[in-house]
């Protein structure tokens, strides 16, 4: 972590009040088998050094390519995982080395709502047994089935759905029912690992919408996890940018839709439909990457992201790790040649400021 942004986290951590989950140079390493013939493990670099905070009542989004960190991330701050290296603080309290007993009362405090509304959901169950679980494991309710039957209301069911089953549901009520699970001990986080990817659009406002309310009516505080930028702009306080399992980007939601800082986000934003005050699409030139998403395996050294990105200057990106700086208030990103102005076309993109001119071999093709 650069000298920066360790003064703007201890900034942040001063008053711990503010801050429900706080994370420092989290990573997870996964060891695998290379095969039959070789000798050893391989190591998947999941998570990588990621430092940063999430404030109470707010929903912090996590957003990037499939298999860029962003669910290990959340697992990890609810230790659903247990992290190779760095720590984990929960309400001020260090969790990272916590054994599981000590852990099953702060569960009561963490919860999660998964992606497939089914495969969440214990068939053989009814959808009351299935609610009233929390409330069986942690000992916290003496009149249960009123109480599920409050929940089923608040999130838009009908009581008398209580000894029905999950296959007689459709996928947005299948999903009300995790929300009510979810929200049955009056938790602090839920961690929302794209709970709407799997739905209709219509029904996934549907259910954002719920999700906000809850959040007004329950003081909660979200972690959004999203690969649909659209979504993650609904719903995002804060929007954390992920690639290959390190933190490249971090802004106020607005800020980072209105100007991105990495490259990468900038790439992610051009493919994002824009709509003019009279409700016609608005042109903007995508900004296509080259080639594949490296290995987790076998990450590039230094900037992990220099093998596709347009602004790649030989001699720096591939030899110099980029560390998050900050550059508007309370937004940082990680990049030797961050972008100057938004939005830009890929030609305007591949000049950065700074680089050295007239050396076409400088840069990506």
């Amino acid at each position: 972590m650069s000298a920066t942004a360790e003064v703007q986290y201890a900034t942040e951590t001063v008053d711990g009040r503010d801050n429900l989950v706080e994370v420092v140079h989290l990573t997870k390493h996964f060891p695998v088998k290379q095969g039959v013939f070789a000798a050893g493990k391989a190591i998947v670099h999941a998570v990588e050094d990621v430092t940063l905070t999430v404030r109470k009542g707010e929903t912090l989004g996590i957003v990037g390519e499939s298999g860029c960190g962003k669910s290990t991330t959340a697992r990890l701050m609810v230790r659903l995982l247990d992290p190779t290296s760095g720590v984990v603080r929960f309400d001020g309290r260090d969790i990272t080395k916590l054994q599981q007993r000590s852990l099953r009362p702060l569960r009561r405090q963490m919860q999660m709502i998964f992606q497939d509304p089914y495969s969440s959901l214990n068939p053989r169950k009814s959808v009351g047994q299935i609610i009233a679980e929390p409330f069986s494991i942690h000992r916290t309710e003496k009149d249960v089935k009123r109480r599920v039957q409050d929940l089923l209301a608040r999130v838009g069911l009908s009581p008398e759905h209580y000894n029905r089953y999950p296959h007689e549901f459709s996928g947005g009520q299948r999903q009300r029912i995790g929300v009510a699970r979810a929200i049955a001990l009056q938790p602090k986080l839920i961690v929302c690992d794209e709970p709407v990817s799997a739905l209709d659009v219509s029904v996934q406002a549907q259910i954002l919408n719920l999700l906000k309310d809850l959040q007004k009516d329950f003081d909660l505080t979200y972690v959004f996890i999203s690969h649909d930028l659209s979504v993650i702009r609904q719903v995002s306080d804060r929007i954390a940018v992920m690639y290959l399992g390190r933190l490249v980007e971090l802004s106020e939601s607005e800020q980072l839709y209105e100007h991105p800082r990495h490259p990468y986000t900038a790439a992610l934003l051009s493919a994002v439909p824009r709509h003019s005050p009279n409700g016609v699409a608005a042109k903007r030139q995508r900004i296509v990457l080259g080639g594949d998403v490296p290995s987790p395996v076998n990450p590039p050294h230094a900037c992990v992201f220099h093998p596709r990105c347009p602004r790649f200057q030989r001699g720096h990106c591939d030899v110099e790790t980029p560390l998050l700086r900050p550059y508007e208030l309370g937004h940082e990103a990680a990049c030797h040649y961050p972008v100057e102005r938004w939005p830009m076309t890929e030609e305007e993109l591949r000049r950065p400021s700074g680089a050295s001119a007239g050396d076409p071999d400088q840069t990506n093709d």
